[in-house]
């Protein structure tokens, strides 16, 4: 067993599914997997389990019924997570959005001190993206600017999906306080790292914009991040801090 869970949620990913497994799978490092699938009608799932017999204790799904939000998903296999021995808990994409390889970067970052590591796309207010339209990558840099703007986080890249968490760090969040679904929660989760006083870094990344499969970004999931930042400037944070 690893020290490092990678949590890929899934929803009608059987063109990516395999290749990212067996691409986690062969990094120095090694790594585990939970695949959360939000009952996938394309066969995402069965390929999973088709695997599962080749990386018998090191490859994990979850099956759930019906799409229930990126959020949801996530906070699940953090409970999944923190129930076995992970000292290092990850967020990935499926859809090679996110580069493997830098699992590693993530990992090293909060090795060496970090409680939650960022890959960030626009560290230093650089733009690292491929492949995305030029209207995709205003609004996804201009919406991390406004985050910065109204929460005061010195972080670049607030609505990344691509980071590590270390343990003590979920351990002490409230994770059944998390209140957004979209991708209004990476905004959520940092916020209230920074408002329990850990440490949040920022690991420079290449995103590259998925070649098979469909987006997931809708403007409902937009909207949601956009309006929600000024909610969690409203929040009782004490609430938000696990107390055992």
């Amino acid at each position: 067993m690893s020290d490092s869970i990678v949590l890929i949620p899934t929803y009608n990913e059987k063109e990516n599914i395999e290749n990212i497994i067996r691409k986690v799978f062969s990094l120095e490092k090694e790594f585990d997997i939970l695949i959360i699938d939000d009952g996938s009608p394309d066969g995402t799932a069965e390929i999973v389990e088709s695997l599962i017999t080749e990386f018998p204790e090191r490859l994990f799904i979850e099956k759930r019924k019906g799409k229930l939000g990126l959020g949801t998903a996530y906070i699940h296999g953090f409970k999944w997570a923190l129930q076995r021995d992970y000292e290092y808990v990850f967020e990935m994409d499926a859809d090679f959005s996110h580069n493997p390889d830098d699992l590693i970067r993530l990992y090293e970052s909060c090795a060496n001190g970090a409680d939650l590591s960022i890959g960030s796309r626009y560290v230093g207010g650089k733009i690292s993206v491929v492949n995305w339209p030029i209207g995709r990558v205003i609004m996804s840099y201009y919406a991390s600017y406004y985050v910065r703007l109204i929460t005061r986080m010195k972080i670049y890249d607030a609505t990344a999906g691509f980071v590590c968490y270390r343990r003590e760090l979920l351990k002490t969040m409230n994770l059944d306080k998390v209140k957004f679904v979209g991708y209004a929660f990476q905004i959520e989760m940092k916020y209230t790292t920074y408002k329990l006083g850990f440490k949040l870094n920022e690991v420079p990344i290449i995103f590259t914009d998925r070649v098979l499969g469909q987006s997931k970004m809708s403007m409902k999931i937009f909207k949601e991040a956009f309006f929600g930042v000024w909610s969690l400037r409203l929040r009782n944070w004490d609430k938000y801090k696990k107390i055992d």
